[in-house]
């Protein structure tokens, strides 16, 4: 199973929802479960997201969205909400920066 190599935002400006959606996909992929069954406001460790998955979607992040994180990020927004909405102001401060 994974993740699609294209990404539905990459054309866009990613919305809290695209970013949503993305994590969950990504997240389903690492505990090896369904994106429907990762809910948005339930926190990651109650799925059991481990420190390894928390780094490889830190890593992820950085790559897709080409934004450098802290490697605790999943644990100081610690749902896919949170998560989002912290990933949506990142990107809007980078645009802001580089015009």
């Amino acid at each position: 199973m994974s993740v699609p190599a294209t990404d539905p935002t990459a054309n866009t400006e990613p919305t809290a929802e695209s970013l949503s959606s993305w994590l969950a996909d990504r997240i389903a992929l690492y505990l090896q479960r369904s994106p429907s069954e990762i809910q948005p406001t339930v926190p990651l460790a109650e799925y059991g997201l481990d420190s390894v998955a928390a780094l490889s979607l830190c890593g992820d992040i950085e790559e897709d969205f080409d934004l450098v994180l802290e490697p605790t990020v999943a644990w100081d927004y610690p749902t896919i909400e949170a998560l989002a909405g912290h990933l949506v102001e990142e990107l809007q401060s980078m645009e802001g920066g580089s015009r």
